[in-house]
């Protein structure tokens, strides 16, 4: 099976070279970025199975990111972390299109659960944008 491709986005270098240390040695593949700015750079020319954004960066925080990430692609799967967690915000984040929300520290055993389901997620999305460009070619033959 292959293994899940994550991009790890938080302005806490120590903590995204932690993190990023024990979901490799899970068979995780992890780029990493320190901005918002510099996880929409990453995100244009790669396919992720899940985004791991924080929720508290400056310049762009998570919220912001994540509007401009699903603007981009809307069916990326998007878990914020923050260490600020309010259910407002896990609210908003939730509504504008965030798969999840789990608060720092996040259980690395759970964390690795939302990955599984970001990849389980952005398949089938796939597979149903196939069958609809399928369904769409096969409708407009003149058979």
């Amino acid at each position: 099976m292959a293994r899940e491709k994550v991009l790890l986005v938080d302005d806490e270098l120590e903590f995204t070279e932690i993190l990023s240390v024990r979901m490799e040695s899970r068979g995780v593949d992890v780029d990493t970025a320190a901005s918002g700015r510099e996880a929409l750079e990453k995100a244009t020319g790669k396919s992720y199975d899940a985004i791991v954004l924080d929720l508290s960066m400056p310049e762009m925080d998570g919220i912001e990111t994540l509007k401009h990430l699903l603007k981009m692609n809307p069916d990326l799967q998007v878990i914020l972390l923050t260490g600020y967690a309010t259910l407002q915000k896990g609210i908003e984040a939730t509504k504008l299109g965030a798969m999840d929300f789990l608060e720092k520290p996040a259980e690395i055993q759970k964390l690795m659960e939302k990955i599984q389901q970001a990849k389980a997620n952005r398949m089938l999305l796939v597979e149903k944008r196939a069958e609809e460009k399928i369904q769409g070619i096969l409708e407009s033959k003149p058979w």
